[in-house]
């Protein structure tokens, strides 16, 4: 269950909610007027999160490229990464 708490309680209990997002590695959702306003979470959630977006973005761009025909065969691209590595 997501825990949703009141702006003022970003303030007040800083500390608390700090130590929930490290220690459960979830967002604390943060209230302003009643409505949803910021997400707050540990570096380390987000940063995984972020990882996991660009993992996706980065498979979206393959499977674009294998639909319209732009893939090069394995033993290319290992030829290609063998050059690179000799180069630097």
């Amino acid at each position: 269950m997501p825990r949703i708490e009141p702006s003022s309680e970003l303030r007040n209990k800083y500390n608390e909610i700090a130590q929930f997002c490290r220690e459960y590695n979830e967002p604390v959702y943060i209230t302003k007027n009643g409505k949803g306003d910021l997400a707050v979470m540990s570096i380390e959630t987000f940063e995984r999160l972020v990882g996991k977006y660009e993992l996706h973005k980065l498979l979206d761009e393959g499977i674009n490229a294998m639909k319209k025909g732009n893939v090069n065969s394995f033993s290319k691209v290992v030829g290609d990464v063998k050059r690179n590595l000799k180069n630097e």
